[in-house]
């Protein structure tokens, strides 16, 4: 059945496509943003700037800022402001790719978090939760013997927080918190976290290069966040969780396209791995009674 646009929702999936292209470029302008700013100054500004432009589209929508469910928003934001800065801190420690993957592990955490909140774990989760850890162990193994053991562990962290904000995120969305509402007081936590950690350190001064840069982070974020929306939300949700990880092949090519980077078949396989878990661990967490109120 088509969609009242009258796209069939297989198409309206490969709106992901679009997403993850945009949010590899995020992440190529984060890489090269870090030879002159400091992970937490590239946060700021990633943030400030989707601010200002969450908040032209909530008052352009006519939606209201104010929130019965304050805590739940400032929880979530300062998880999600964690999860960020811990994405760009990695971004700039390791191979674009390898960052990218253990941001994606964020899907095997959120099927656990789903789990301690009561939904119970089948077979089938519990093998793509095993599949994830393995790949993960592996892909963690070469940052060891390149002295990017810290850097790894970074990234690990950042999907482990990334998997609690999008939890967050569904109960703000069970809550019936409008999802522009929710990226708004996201996008505030995080200027304000960040802008106060400023306050306490160094700030770079901006040129044009540099400016554009930081702009790019955030506007390909904003627009990836769009696009990514529209395929969850007109698509097929287990094809769009799917091809939400073409992101790391998009990291690879660019990866190896501005940086020479390469990864060896035992990350290859470890990326593989992580993926399937991923794919598997959003389905089953789908078919939950969880996911199904």
């Amino acid at each position: 059945m088509g969609t009242p646009s009258g796209t069939p929702p297989v198409m309206q999936s490969l709106w992901m496509l679009a997403a993850s292209f945009l949010f590899a470029c995020m992440g190529v302008c984060v890489k090269f943003a870090a030879e002159t700013h400091s992970a937490v100054e590239i946060t700021f500004y990633r943030s400030f700037i989707s601010l200002l432009l969450m908040f032209v589209l909530v008052r352009f929508q006519g939606t209201a800022l104010a929130t019965p469910h304050w805590r739940w928003q400032i929880t979530r934001g300062l998880v999600g402001f964690a999860a960020l800065f811990a994405y760009f801190y990695a971004i700039t420690l390791l191979p674009l790719a390898t960052a990218v993957t253990l941001n994606y592990t964020s899907a095997i955490f959120l099927a656990v978090y789903l789990a301690l909140a009561g939904w119970r774990m089948g077979s089938g989760i519990i093998g793509a939760l095993g599949l994830g850890l393995v790949g993960v162990a592996l892909l963690l193994r070469p940052t060891l013997h390149a002295d990017q053991l810290a850097g790894g562990l970074i990234g690990l962290g950042s999907g482990v927080l990334a998997g609690m904000a999008y939890f967050s995120v569904r109960e703000l969305g069970q809550r019936g918190e409008p999802e522009t509402r929710t990226v708004f007081y996201f996008s505030l936590v995080s200027s304000v976290c960040a802008g106060t950690w400023l306050g306490f350190g160094e700030l770079h001064a901006v040129d044009l290069r540099s400016g554009g840069l930081l702009f790019g982070v955030a506007s390909f974020a904003t627009l990836a966040q769009l696009a990514m929306t529209r395929a969850y939300s007109r698509g097929k949700t287990l094809l769009s969780a799917a091809l939400a990880y073409s992101t790391v092949i998009f990291a690879s090519l660019f990866g190896v396209a501005f940086w020479g980077e390469s990864l060896d078949p035992v990350a290859g396989a470890a990326i593989g791995l992580i993926v399937l878990s991923g794919i598997a661990a959003t389905h089953f967490s789908r078919a939950s009674p969880v996911e199904q109120d």
